[in-house]
């Protein structure tokens, strides 16, 4: 049985972590802002108050968690706004820079707070997305989307360098275009099936494929 943390649980594809890694005898812990029903129903330790972009607040799970190692740490949560050009405002100012600090340096503050927590064998995903790709953007728009993950995507292969020699494994994945509440329930694909399909990437995930970027189908995707 391994012990995994999840960011961004209460909901959507990290919700489906959660009861897929305790369906299969993991002890799962969920972090987020806040719970929801469907979250509570699964049984497991949750924590919440938890702002991945808050440095504060990252400490405070950091500090709840002393001392007990985790095997994986799911970096999950992320946020989307819908920004284009010609459209531009003083708003999008503000939405661009809460997503960078969600999507990008969420997974970094909360990877170096739980260093303590991981050691050799022990491995961390970063949810990111396909949209974050230099060459796989043929239709553009999504400005501040698109440059967080671009942005989360650097960090994870500098997170790969930096902990290799720890003896931790690293994994940028995209789940597909999933259909959830973030996306106005548009998509391809159910939570649950991405889910399934990033939870085999991570297992599979070792010191020699560190630092890759995967579609949860098991594509390598471009950068």
């Amino acid at each position: 049985m391994s012990t995994i943390l999840v960011t961004g649980a209460n909901r959507g594809i990290g919700l489906e972590f959660c009861r897929q890694l305790k369906s299969r005898g993991d002890e799962v812990i969920a972090a987020c802002r806040s719970s929801s029903p469907d979250l509570d129903q699964l049984d497991i330790e949750v924590i919440e108050g938890v702002d991945v972009g808050d440095p504060e607040s990252v400490a405070q799970l950091a500090s709840r968690l002393t001392g007990r190692r985790i095997d994986m740490l799911i970096n999950n949560a992320g946020i989307l706004r819908r920004d284009s050009i010609g459209a531009l405002a003083a708003e999008s100012v503000t939405d661009v820079m809460d997503q960078f600090r969600t999507n990008s340096l969420g997974p970094v503050l909360v990877t170096e707070a739980l260093l303590p927590n991981l050691q050799k064998g022990s491995k961390v995903g970063i949810v990111t997305s396909r949209m974050g790709s230099v060459t796989d953007n043929t239709s553009g728009g999504y400005y501040g989307y698109r440059m967080s993950k671009a942005a989360v995507n650097i960090a994870g292969v500098s997170l790969a360098r930096d902990l290799a020699d720890r003896g931790i494994a690293v994994a940028l994945l995209h789940p597909g275009y999933v259909r959830t509440d973030m996306t106005g329930q548009e998509g391809f694909i159910d939570p649950d099936e991405a889910a399934r399909g990033l939870i085999q990437r991570l297992d599979e995930l070792n010191m020699n494929s560190s630092g890759g970027f995967w579609h949860t189908n098991g594509e390598a995707l471009p950068w």
